[in-house]
């Protein structure tokens, strides 16, 4: 069933630049040689690619599968539609393959051919049902020969995985397998995450962030406003997030809340815990002051992983609690509170400091919520309800010494998953069409180990620039699970960046005074500057 805007999206024909129009006139030129890398001897020869314009010969009919890798993002059935039309504008009687539940759909060989019947209800939608997603890695030898096995039984000239960071780093050493073995099966990666982690040089932005932060967006302004007219309550608004605070800062651009915590810049720091309790509690206080108990606070999602003590708390929790140590038997079969009495003579002086200031239900939360590998899941930790308590905490020990005398009624929320699978904004139905039509291109000219660029975003549609990247030059190594793991590196946010240094001048201005911003719905049609409007980091990067 269809709501009435669903029915008229689906009317919706993307915007594209005249380059990607007629997908059968485009030819790639090489670009600068990137630095070999012993990982990927046979990618170490791919240049940077730009697309230009000429006039190959008929494309031969091709097979081409797609799979849809991680979270969700608006935009991933456009990327796929974008690929069927450009695909069949080649040569109609190329067939595209989608892989049912993401990668294990590969491993598992669960597939289903894609026709205009299936993608008819699913142009300019949102969420990623048409095929759904997962987040099985594909990185062990074994799943590789698998993958391998799938493809060659399809036949597939192309495989194009769109995810993120890790998915698109299983692309690169996917890609590279398949050329050691003589496949003829080109990887393509597509960047999504509405984290916007994954940006660099040649990548300015990866799909979904835009709609993501307006449906975000617009609660945060709805609540402020709910805010300003009560005026009762302090909102703790956790967001998406989980490794950088690119959602948390868009949307206090577009919103002006009182505070926003920005996990890059407390990292800066080297603030603890109660450093930023501190900073939101003086907040507070200096709102009551002016006879203002409410407000607006945005909490990233992985906020207490950027606070230094804490960091060192879930260091010793992590190896406390691995399944190979003893500690981590010995608790499986504990209660909660069990664990909690077992695991404080267990933590270093300093840990053991910072676990004990935590509330009950988060140290519970630390030690019971973990991942395969006995590491603790952050971003199962409710960040918003410890910073809210703990500030009641605070507030209550200045009350006693007369430095406070406002009242504190805090409300905690987590905004994140609506955000996901919402309809695409116009901007990311463009975004994503043009995408996957870049995406059949490459795979018709046999590229392989390349992900697809598109440059200029700030601007219309019209002036979009067309490249592509080679996947190995975004590879660098990093830590994970206590070994250095060759990974694309995630994109901070950028505390030197232009909006940052936007924000960062203007917020002084939002703690006391009510500069609540309330940019309302997304809209699909109307005056551009409303309904093609650009994500205001995006704008900001690219002013000179």
């Amino acid at each position: 069933m269809l709501s009435p805007l669903q029915k008229a999206r689906l009317e919706y024909t993307p915007k594209m630049p005249k380059i990607l129009q007629n997908v059968a006139a485009i030819c790639f030129q090489e670009g600068q040689r990137v630095c070999a890398s012993e990982l990927f001897p046979k990618l170490s020869s791919s240049r940077v690619l730009t697309a230009s314009t000429d006039s190959p010969p008929p494309a031969q009919p091709l097979r081409v599968g797609v799979v849809l890798s991680g979270g969700q993002a608006p935009g991933g059935h456009n990327v796929i539609c974008g690929m069927y039309d450009a695909l069949h504008a080649l040569n109609p009687h190329s067939r595209l393959f989608g892989f049912i539940g993401g990668p294990g759909g590969i491993l598992k060989d669960k597939v289903v051919e894609l026709t205009e019947e299936h993608l008819a209800s699913f142009r300019n939608q949102g969420g990623f049902d048409l095929i759904g997603s997962g987040r099985t890695k594909i990185e062990t030898q074994e799943q590789f020969q698998k993958s391998l096995e799938t493809v060659e039984r399809l036949n597939l000239d192309g495989l194009v995985i769109v995810g993120g960071d890790d998915s698109n780093t299983n692309a690169c050493f996917l890609a590279e397998y398949f050329l050691q073995h003589n496949s003829k099966t080109c990887v393509i990666g597509v960047p999504k995450t509405i984290d916007a982690d994954l940006q660099n040089e040649f990548v300015e932005l990866s799909f979904g962030f835009d709609t993501a932060c307006r449906v975000y967006s617009e609660f945060i302004g709805n609540i402020a406003r709910d805010a300003i007219s009560a005026k009762k309550y302090y909102f703790f608004i956790k967001l998406m997030g989980r490794s950088t605070s690119h959602i948390a800062l868009e949307c206090a651009l577009a919103t002006h809340p009182n505070l926003t915590l920005i996990g890059e810049e407390i990292q800066a720091k080297g603030q603890s815990l109660a450093d930023v309790v501190r900073d939101i509690s003086d907040l507070i206080a200096a709102r009551a002051e002016e006879g203002k108990d409410y407000g607006v606070i945005l909490v990233p999602e992985g906020i207490i992983e950027f606070v230094g003590d804490v960091k060192i708390l879930i260091s010793e929790l992590n190896a406390l609690l691995a399944s190979t140590s003893k500690h981590g038997a010995a608790m499986e079969p504990m209660s909660p509170p069990d664990k909690v009495r077992y695991v404080i003579p267990h933590l270093g002086d300093h840990a053991r400091g910072t676990f004990e200031m935590l509330p009950h239900i988060i140290q519970e939360q630390l030690l019971c919520d973990r991942d395969p590998h006995g590491n603790v899941q952050m971003s199962k930790i409710e960040s918003e309800r410890l910073l809210m308590e703990l500030c009641r905490q605070e507030l209550a020990e200045r009350k006693l010494r007369g430095e406070y005398k406002g009242r504190y009624a805090a409300v905690p929320i987590f905004s994140g998953y609506e955000g996901r699978s919402s309809l695409p904004s116009v901007f990311d139905a463009d975004y994503c069409y043009c995408l996957g039509r870049l995406a059949a291109c490459l795979v018709a000219h046999k590229k392989t180990g390349y992900m697809t660029s598109i440059s200029n975003l700030a601007k219309p549609a019209s002036e979009w620039s067309v490249c592509a990247t080679p996947l190995h030059m975004m590879i660098h190594f990093e830590e994970r699970d206590g070994q250095q793991k060759a990974v694309i590196r995630k994109a901070p946010c950028d505390l030197g960046g232009k909006p940052f240094e936007y924000f960062a001048a203007e917020r002084d201005g939002w703690r006391v005074e009510d500069c609540y911003c309330q940019p309302g719905p997304i809209q699909f049609f109307g005056p551009t500057e409303i309904a093609d409007s650009r994500p205001i980091s995006l704008k900001l990067r690219g002013e000179k």
